[in-house]
């Protein structure tokens, strides 16, 4: 295959990722439009229903590490497909869903494992069919999640208030499934690359997974990748709550979060492009130190240009940091077990977001308000960045092999 027909379907592999990450996550986050229709119609309270939201992040983080594993042995297209029925299925039976523990199982145990099977092995496969520019194309597969909030969010916020929360859920989960399927068959392995790309694109020395997963570089990844999470989706997930209860109006509330979903595409394309020039690292640590910066400011924040200029910002930063974690284990780790390594870092990742839909449902029904929730949310993304500066700044696979072995 020439380099030319390579790089060409290479972008249709990445345009595959994009839906799919856009669908999987979008579907799965817009249970924060979804939140106060279904609390108010089944009684059920904000922690209860959220929960479903933490459900979804531990499950896809379990899942994400099993699914990375499927694809580097399996390959990616059936590990997709997988997810894509099963997506569907949730979505489906969620909304017909009579009790709050059914929701949550249909809602947080399936639709967390289906999304866990997309972001990985993409980003995997995507950096597999692009050399050049690699950290631009794992950025547009991550893209998806920022279209996400302006493609989901809205459709689901029109369904619900021209039907309710159960047909807007139904409708969106049999359009998932028809969007998903049929791009599953795009989905095809990268060919094999031989001579001196492969070499300089891999370590020189090929670790197992086993050996991989216990290096210092993968322990700063996974940490700071938690850390990330655990920081800002607590703010992205109540959001649309909390400029609610600034006194903005529901439709006017999801275009709030809409734009930090746009922001946060046009921050994945800017920050992969500075990451080919400068480096990851660095781009890295800068945009996590903005995204502290901008939760602290929601504690200021009330009016809904306010809140338009922060989503702004906001989404620049938490939007344009997501793909760099996929280029860092690519750099220091190579293809070969990518799937495996980026599936346990999503873990950890998946973790992270676990907490924040949760506790600030717990803050909120605690006090009926979010100032915690922020405080909490800007001390860990501090911590972020202090991890972060931990990275090494070259790679070292000879001693990094030696401390794994020993």
């Amino acid at each position: 295959m020439s380099k030319s027909s390579r790089f060409d379907y290479g972008c249709v592999v990445v345009a595959a990722g994009a839906l799919m990450t856009c669908v999987g996550f979008g579907t799965m986050l817009s249970l924060a439009v979804f939140l106060q229709p279904i609390s108010e119609a089944m009684g059920w309270s904000r922690a209860g229903v959220s929960a479903a939201a933490t459900l979804d992040f531990l499950c896809m983080g379990f899942a994400a590490f099993l699914w990375g594993t499927l694809s580097d042995r399996f390959g990616t297209r059936i590990v997709v497909l997988a997810g894509s029925l099963l997506l569907g299925l949730g979505l489906v039976t969620a909304s017909q869903a009579t009790n709050l523990w059914q929701f949550q199982l249909c809602f947080g145990v399936l639709i967390g494992i289906a999304a866990g099977s997309f972001y990985a092995p993409m980003m995997a496969l995507a950096s597999a069919w692009i050399e050049k520019n690699r950290s631009l194309a794992v950025a547009l597969v991550s893209a998806g999640m920022g279209v996400s909030p302006v493609t989901i969010a809205p459709t689901a916020s029109w369904l619900i208030t021209a039907y309710d929360w159960r047909t807007a859920m139904l409708v969106i989960g049999i359009a998932a499934w028809a969007l998903l399927i049929p791009a599953c068959f795009l989905v095809r392995p990268a060919p094999s690359t031989t001579g001196a790309a492969t070499a300089n694109a891999a370590p020189e020395i090929e670790l197992t997974a086993a050996q991989a997963l216990r290096t210092p570089q993968f322990i700063a990844l996974a940490a700071a990748h938690f850390a990330c999470c655990a920081a800002h989706s607590g703010p992205i997930f109540h959001m649309v709550s909390y400029a609610m209860v600034c006194g903005i109006a529901p439709l006017m509330a999801v275009t709030v979060y809409s734009v930090a979903g746009v922001s946060g595409l046009g921050g994945r394309l800017l920050l992969g492009t500075l990451a080919d020039r400068i480096g990851a690292k660095p781009v890295l640590v800068g945009g996590l130190f903005v995204q502290a910066m901008c939760i602290a400011t929601y504690l200021a924040v009330a009016q809904l240009g306010e809140f338009y200029a922060l989503s702004v910002v906001f989404g620049l930063a938490y939007g344009g940091v997501m793909p760099l974690y996929a280029v860092l284990v690519r750099e220091y780790f190579g293809a070969r077990i990518m799937g495996t390594v980026f599936g346990a870092v999503s873990a950890f990742a998946s973790l992270g977001m676990a907490l924040g839909p949760w506790a600030g449902g717990l803050v909120f029904d605690s006090f009926q308000q979010y100032t915690w929730l922020h405080v909490g949310s800007f001390a860990i993304g501090i911590a972020a960045v202090a991890v972060a500066l931990s990275f090494p700044t070259k790679r070292r696979p000879q001693l990094d092999l030696g401390r794994a072995a020993a």
